[in-house]
């Protein structure tokens, strides 16, 4: 068997963690759960499971991982980053099992399901994501939002999937999407303003430049879909994913999701953002301060150290 550890961080997943522990099953060596702060059976589901339990206090994704990267340290093996209500297929589970290549990492598809049903038009899914990489060679690159696992190294690609299936409710994810849109304000700005300092050594750097999907995505978002007006641009952007590339031929539940995440999220940043840059233009604040008043978010925490 690879020597796997696999990394999932938790806060109040009961609902989703023992199917991702489950489907862990004959492929990891190791499975590591990074709690945040848990009120519900969460830790005691991975300590029944067998699972590691660390707790670490919360702040931003790429902080919460990189500091299970830095106390998991050096090693020979390979680590897979999962979410607790995401899952791994079968299929690549098989494929994992069989051995990796000698790369630095591995991308794999991932496709999403949701309230129970799958996203299969608009140009989503499946994504491919660098999920696996051989330990002490990844790291996640320093955003706020739309992080990426960058490897020094070459890369390969696995035709298996990881399913995101999110079954809490509806209100949840509006709620988790409305937090979302704080994050992403956060990286339009710092890309504006260019308040954080980078985290990453540079040979991790290239993997984010033309030859790199990871690249193309955020040279689109950020050469393309910047410059087009606020508002305006989550119009275009949903025709585009709706109309042009399909997405009203996915079932009842996942239009919704093409209407929400396409279009009232790509809506709600930009009118976030409008509110950060009034605050600005009428305090004369400078960005750090007005993301601090306006969206109650410290954009520059300095990192902690985990609890236990």
């Amino acid at each position: 068997m690879t020597d796997l550890t696999a990394l999932i961080l938790t806060r109040d997943e009961a609902l989703h963690l023992p199917r991702a522990l489950a489907s862990l099953h004959g492929i990891a060596t190791r499975v590591v759960v990074v709690d945040s702060g848990s009120t519900d059976a969460t830790i005691q589901i991975a300590r029944d499971a067998g699972a590691e339990v660390w707790t670490h206090p919360w702040t931003s994704y790429a902080q919460q991982f990189n500091a299970a990267l830095d106390r998991l340290g050096p090693g020979d093996g390979w680590v897979l980053r999962l979410d607790a209500d995401e899952y791994v297929t079968p299929a690549l589970g098989a494929q994992i099992a069989a051995g990796l290549p000698d790369v630095a990492g591995v991308t794999v598809g991932r496709s999403m399901y949701f309230q129970g049903q799958p996203i299969r038009y608009g140009g989503l899914f499946p994504a491919r994501m660098l999920r696996l990489f051989r330990q002490g060679q990844g790291r996640v690159e320093a955003r706020w939002m739309d992080e990426h696992i960058l490897v020094d190294g070459p890369v390969a690609h696995l035709a298996g999937q990881i399913i995101d299936d999110n079954r809490k409710p509806l209100d949840w994810w509006i709620a988790k999407h409305n937090a979302y849109a704080s994050r992403e304000v956060v990286d339009i700005l710092n890309h504006r303003h260019g308040f954080l300092e980078p985290q990453l050594a540079p040979q991790l750097a290239p993997q984010l430049g033309p030859a790199g999907a990871a690249g193309v995505k955020r040279r689109i978002k950020d050469q393309l879909y910047a410059r087009l007006p606020g508002g305006l641009r989550a119009g275009v952007y949903f025709l585009y994913r709706y109309v042009l590339r399909g997405g009203f031929r996915d079932g009842a539940q996942a239009r919704a999701f093409h209407v929400l995440q396409g279009f009232w999220y790509r809506y709600l940043v930009d009118a976030k953002l409008a509110e950060v840059d009034r605050f600005m233009a009428q305090n004369g604040t400078g960005p750090v301060a007005a993301i601090q008043k306006v969206l109650g978010i410290d954009p520059c925490p300095a990192p902690r150290k985990e609890a236990a």
